[in-house]
């Protein structure tokens, strides 16, 4: 993993943990929640605190997030929120801390000036000992103060002065006025600086989560189902009325359609459809010829170019689709006909724009590991153990190729890809065929048209 390290592609924009006072604040925050501290007097933290140096020391990935279930954070700069998450068990806890710091903004970075903060994402489920378990899992609330107790403090301090300023004779209270006098020593001036954090709660409908081997759960949907990575036959029965794994690659198209979560990239406005394809075909490509042990540093697409011809009988037929599909959008050739099963298929879809849009091309990702790019920025979980198994070869492109191609325009290339135009009134045209007549084991999808 040198070289993604070396590139800034993994463990990269993490928060540098170096000075006495902070070390000692995160010390404090982690034996508050843990019971435990760390020796180390410099390591870096992600959004949530976690430090892969402090858990390499302790020998556990999870000093943070006990069973994988119950994530605890520490933070102690309001700058944790353009970090990532790291060893992430669910799809959605990255969105749910950075959200509450974002929304807390002013008031943490009142308290992290002189403590740190400690939390936890709570939910009702403490150990995750079953597929099922993991779908009693309704909401996530955030539960956080300081290792002094800040912010409880200063709630009862304001219930303290709420009492004194309407009680009968609380003028001459000499407790109550002593207690309120000890307690400001702690909280400051509650009325001109009030410290309160936003008690904030997330449903937890639609969201993907590492637990036994991957597992896409999607009940805020018209039609729920579960999409798991592994088996299928190995999960217990889950409370949804469909269960598929990536085998199943009708009825997941199926299960897309019809709940109206994907596009066709050649449809998708504001998109070089053609430029993407044929990047896809490039890694196809790349993955081939590092199998073959062709040197690809410095690759460019004439190198690839080259490449696929030479190795032109061992292209999946992942490739020829596309290869089929950009010569209809390019050259005026015939209307190539992918079907559901083509493995093509998925590699020609992008999610529509609606909030469930990171988790469907994350799911879109997992199905199509050749396009190294989505997998990348899309699911990094997987990327991460699917380029362990690569050849050298490929390991060093695909470092170069996100390093020059990924890294100088991270947000540009979000956009090309999997941005969203606002709906306009879009002028008539001649017809076009859909890009994919869908088949499955529910019936048919007759073709769109227009």
């Amino acid at each position: 993993m040198h070289r993604l390290i070396e590139k800034g592609l993994m463990f990269g924009n993490l928060i540098r943990v170096d000075s006495p006072i902070l070390v000692e604040r995160y010390n404090r925050a982690l034996k508050h929640l843990t019971g435990r501290e760390t020796h180390l007097d410099a390591f870096h933290i992600d959004i949530s605190g976690y430090s892969p140096e402090v858990g390499d020391a302790f020998d556990d990935d999870l000093y943070l997030n006990h069973a994988g279930v119950n994530r605890q954070f520490i933070l102690l700069t309001t700058e944790q929120a353009t970090a990532p998450l790291l060893n992430a068990k669910f799809s959605t806890s990255r969105g749910i801390l950075k959200q509450f710091i974002t929304e807390n903004r002013a008031q943490l970075f009142a308290l992290t000036a002189r403590d740190a903060v400690a939390g936890e994402l709570v939910n009702s489920v403490y150990v995750a000992d079953s597929p099922a378990r993991l779908f009693d899992i309704r909401k996530v609330r955030i539960e956080a103060d300081t290792t002094g107790g800040t912010v409880a403090a200063a709630a009862k301090l304001g219930q303290m002065i709420d009492r004194f300023k309407t009680e009968v004779d609380a003028w001459y209270d000499d407790v109550l006025i002593a207690e309120m006098i000890g307690m400001a020593k702690q909280t400051g001036d509650v009325l001109r600086n009030p410290v309160q954090l936003r008690q904030m709660e997330f449903l937890q409908d639609n969201f993907w989560t590492d637990h036994f081997g991957g597992i896409y759960v999607f009940r805020g949907v018209d039609h729920p189902a579960a999409i798991v990575a592994g088996d299928k036959a190995k999960m217990d029965d889950l409370p949804v009325p469909h269960v598929f794994d990536f085998d199943d690659r009708s009825a997941i198209a199926k299960f897309l359609e019809l709940n109206d979560l994907v596009e066709p990239i050649v449809d998708a406005r504001g998109v070089d459809a053609a430029a993407i394809l044929h990047q896809k075909m490039d890694f196809i490509v790349a993955s081939v010829a590092a199998e073959m042990g062709e040197d690809l540093s410095g690759a460019t697409r004439r190198d690839l170019r080259r490449l696929g011809r030479q190795y032109a009988k061992k292209l999946p037929e992942a490739w020829q689709g596309l290869a089929a599909l950009v010569r209809w959008a390019e050259e005026d050739g015939p209307w190539p006909r992918i079907t559901s099963e083509h493995s093509a298929y998925f590699y020609t879809l992008r999610a529509k724009a609606h909030v469930d849009a990171d988790l469907v091309n994350m799911l879109l990702a997992e199905l199509t590991p050749l396009d190294v790019r989505q997998l990348f920025i899309c699911h990094k979980e997987v990327f991460y153990r699917t380029y362990a198994g690569w050849p050298d070869e490929k390991q060093a492109y695909v470092v170069d190729f996100l390093d020059r191609e990924y890294q100088v325009d991270k947000a540009g290339t979000r956009a090309a890809l999997f941005g969203h135009e606002a709906p306009m009134e879009e002028p008539q045209t001649l017809a076009q065929p859909d890009l994919i007549t869908r088949v499955g084991p529910w019936g048919a999808v007759a073709p769109r048209r227009g």
